[in-house]
Parts: C-alpha cells; structure tokens; sequence
C-alpha cells in the first residue's frame, strides 16, 4: 500500500470515527478539531448578512461542511465557508471541485493559525480557488488572497478588522469587517 493510499485509508477510518468533528488532510497529516465556538459561528453568520444579498442575486450557494476537492494526490479541506455556484461541478457527494469555489473562508482558531493564513492559501491557489478569505480575530485581521497561481496566490490584501475589504469579480462587494466581530457596523466604508 502506497503512502497516500494509506493517508486515505486512515483519513476514511477517522471521519467515521468523529463524524462530530471537523477532520481534514493538511500537508499530508489528518488533523481533527472541534467543532466551532459560537464565537466562530456568529462570525460566519456576519459575512453571511453580507454576502447574500449578491449570492442571492445571482443564484449563488453558500455552504459550510463541504469538503474542499484540490486533486487526487491532494489535501482534503473543509472551509468554514464556501460559495458555489448553482450547479457544481462534483468529484463525489462531499467533495466539490476547488476551482467551482467562488469564495473560500476561513476563520482563525488557535489550533488552525498557520494551515488557514499558509498552508491552505497556497493549496487552495494551486487548485484554482478565486478568492480566499482569511478572518483572524486573534490578530485583529482579515486578508483576502486573489489571483490564483501554481505557487500561490499573486495578491494578498490584508486589513485590520475595521476597515473594509473589497472582494473583486465576480463579487464587486465592500466587506464591512467590523460587523464580522460584533454584528454592528464600524461606519467606515473606505470611502
């Protein structure tokens, strides 16, 4: 049995194992985490009231507990967010192709610093994923990677929570960051 054959093997046997938690392929090691806090999930649901009214519009899907598919030999991610279109193209019935992904998010855990802001951004680029966003409240950050590339992605925009983030086409969207921490907007919109 091959490395990767035994990475899926151990891969399979514990998303059985843990069907509560969030278990992922990263770098070739199957990392397993808790489910996220409520801090987490409120946070999610703020972007959400952001980004649906474009989504909405524009028959866009967004997902959670999607497994990202990046290629055969490849990581398995599950994101935090995800924004397909109506129609996916789909490696099976959990994995959907990376590059159908319209926006990608991730939101920081201590345990997931260095795989959310290093490791998936350049995998994730690889594969053809558009748009990456990166909210990290222990930094008091949110960065948003654009322009895939096979070593990463070309651009990173990084800002501090509080001021706005532009998500490019196909989005065309000012993200207000401060309401992704306290639901209320911050009154800046960088214009």
């Amino acid at each position: 049995m091959s490395d990767r054959e035994e990475i899926d093997q151990r891969y399979q046997h514990e998303c059985a194992q843990w069907p509560d938690r969030k278990v992922e392929i990263i770098s070739g090691r199957i990392v397993v985490r808790e489910l996220p806090t409520f801090d987490h999930a409120k946070t999610i649901l703020w972007l959400l009231s952001q980004l649906l009214p474009v989504a909405t519009e524009r028959g866009w899907l967004p997902v959670w507990g999607m497994k990202l598919f990046l290629g055969v030999q490849k990581d398995r991610y599950i994101p935090d967010l995800l924004v397909l279109p109506r129609d996916p193209r789909m490696w099976d019935d959990e994995n959907v192709h990376a590059e159908e992904a319209l926006l990608v998010v991730e939101v920081v855990s201590p345990s997931s610093q260095s795989d959310d802001h290093v490791v998936k951004p350049r995998n994730c680029a690889a594969a053809g994923v558009p748009l990456y966003l990166v909210i990290d409240a222990f930094e008091n950050q949110v960065t948003l990677f654009s322009q895939p590339s096979e070593t990463g992605y070309l651009n990173e925009v990084t800002e501090t929570i509080g001021k706005p983030i532009e998500l490019p086409a196909p989005w065309d969207l000012t993200i207000d960051t401060g309401r992704l921490l306290t639901g209320e907007s911050t009154g800046d919109t960088g214009k």
